[in-house]
């Protein structure tokens, strides 16, 4: 019995040594683990609990009970869920629009900044570092070199996501005010007008083209409720990229005027006339701003002898046009609408032929080309402003009766609702002719006095199609 016992002691005495060595060992690491600058990850449950702290009063928008909680949640728990980031981008911006924290703003950039450290794959890096960039410029964080310097790696890293049409003018508009302290050459200013621009008009076509098939759907089958606030919704973003890009050009101001363009693009003609990017830029850029000038002639001829291309003829085109050489301005244009791949420029093509056909009274053929404008930029409100004011001024030619004639109004008139529709630049004009050719149709009077409410009126001139009469 004593031996039983002495060995039962011997083996608990081990079992006590052995437990003392291995918590001995545990303090030890944990202490060389803490002062060698390591910290241990909570435990899974641990985490649950101390996200909870922060996620819960923030989820009932009691943020100042969730702050005191933020810190230990992004030092313990980072990676545990994206719910913290996108709590707590809420809370700051709560602390500084509602209560004038301004101190927060640099929190609140932190937390976009591990939000895409810890969750790259659910975080778009372009509307991030774009989103970062406007912060530290509407708060005056940082120089303007740094500032802009920040825009210009959002808006590279991801063209496609920097969307935001205040962040592009921002972005733009920086440059220009560093071209005013001299710290810009005027060519980069010219460059980064190209590719805003560029940018805007890629976001404004995506907004028509759904619009587009919601309109045509809207006449057709009809539309929900949903696909109507859609709608709205795609109007009003079009009506904000126009005034940004209005804002850009008045930005650019007089630096785009003709008589600082000509002779800045003419000093250098001599040096660069074998610089074939040199000549397309600067044709496109004195195009586009309609400096008609003989170094426009010179660029166009040049460009053409060393590279026949889109450009080249387009330019050739538009010279023989000024000079009143209409026949010779539609062989050049429609050789660059053959040869050129990129959709906006193919549209500025189109709508140069249209223009051609629509001055020489060719409106069948005019519309034609002004269509092909829109399959390849739906923004394009100056199309179906030009279809729209061809139909008006072709009542006389279209419809037997005064009633008939009349009636080809409305469809003049839905053509302007299309230009306003797409096109914020042209709305306040757009909806004016609407309503004044929407006047000049047949009233109410009219179509009892015919007996014309519900039926069908088909056009047999150039026009074509048809309109329904109004019910009364």
């Amino acid at each position: 019995m004593i031996c039983g016992l002495r060995k039962d002691f011997l083996i608990n005495n081990k079992y006590k040594t052995t437990l003392m060595k291995t918590k001995v060992g545990l303090f030890i690491a944990i202490f060389t683990m803490i002062f060698s600058g390591k910290v241990i990850a909570q435990a899974p449950d641990d985490c649950a609990i101390t996200l909870s702290y922060f996620i819960e009063p923030a989820k009932a928008r009691n943020y100042e009970a969730a702050l005191p909680h933020y810190n230990k949640v992004i030092t313990e728990c980072p990676k545990v869920s994206l719910a913290t980031y996108q709590y707590a981008v809420r809370m700051f911006e709560y602390f500084i629009n509602e209560k004038n924290d301004t101190s927060k703003v640099k929190d609140l950039i932190e937390t976009w900044q591990l939000r895409l450290e810890h969750f790259p794959n659910r975080t778009s890096e372009g509307e991030v570092l774009m989103t970062i960039a406007q912060l530290k410029f509407d708060y005056n964080i940082g120089t303007k070199e740094s500032q802009f310097k920040s825009f210009d790696t959002a808006f590279k890293k991801d063209p496609e996501n920097f969307t935001s049409g205040k962040s592009l003018y921002t972005y733009f508009s920086l440059a220009v005010d560093l071209f005013n302290e001299g710290k810009k050459e005027l060519q980069e200013i010219f460059d980064l007008y190209d590719i805003v621009i560029g940018k805007i008009d890629v976001e404004k076509n995506k907004l028509a083209q759904n619009l587009t098939a919601l309109m045509e759907k809207s006449e057709t089958e009809g539309i929900d409720d949903r696909e109507k606030r859609n709608m709205d919704v795609y109007e009003n973003n079009l009506e904000v990229y126009s005034t940004v890009e209005t804002s850009v050009e008045g930005k650019l101001g007089q630096l785009a005027d003709c008589e600082n363009l000509i002779p800045f693009y003419e000093k250098d003609f001599e040096a660069k006339k074998s610089d074939i990017n040199w000549l397309k830029a600067a044709s496109n850029f004195l195009d586009s701003k309609e400096c008609d000038s003989d170094l426009s002639a010179k660029l166009a001829v040049r460009l053409h002898e060393l590279e026949p291309s889109s450009t080249s003829a387009y330019l050739l085109g538009r010279r023989a046009e000024a000079e009143g050489k209409s026949s010779q301005a539609l062989k050049y244009f429609n050789e660059a609408a053959n040869l050129e791949q990129d959709n906006t420029k193919k549209s500025r093509i189109f709508y140069s032929i249209a223009e051609n056909y629509r001055k020489s009274g060719r409106y069948a053929d005019a519309r034609t080309y002004y269509n092909r404008m829109l399959q390849v930029r739906p923004s394009a409100g100056i199309a179906y402003y030009r279809i729209g004011t061809m139909y008006a001024e072709s009542t006389d030619n279209c419809g037997n009766t005064v009633f008939e004639k009349r009636a080809i109004y409305w469809l003049a008139a839905d053509m302007m609702d299309k230009a306003a529709s797409v096109d914020g630049s042209l709305a306040k004009n757009a909806r004016a002719a609407a309503e004044s050719y929407r006047q000049r149709a047949p009233q109410k009077n009219d179509i009892f006095v015919e007996g014309k409410a519900g039926e069908t009126i088909t056009f047999n001139c150039w026009v074509g199609g048809s309109v329904k009469v109004p019910n009364l």
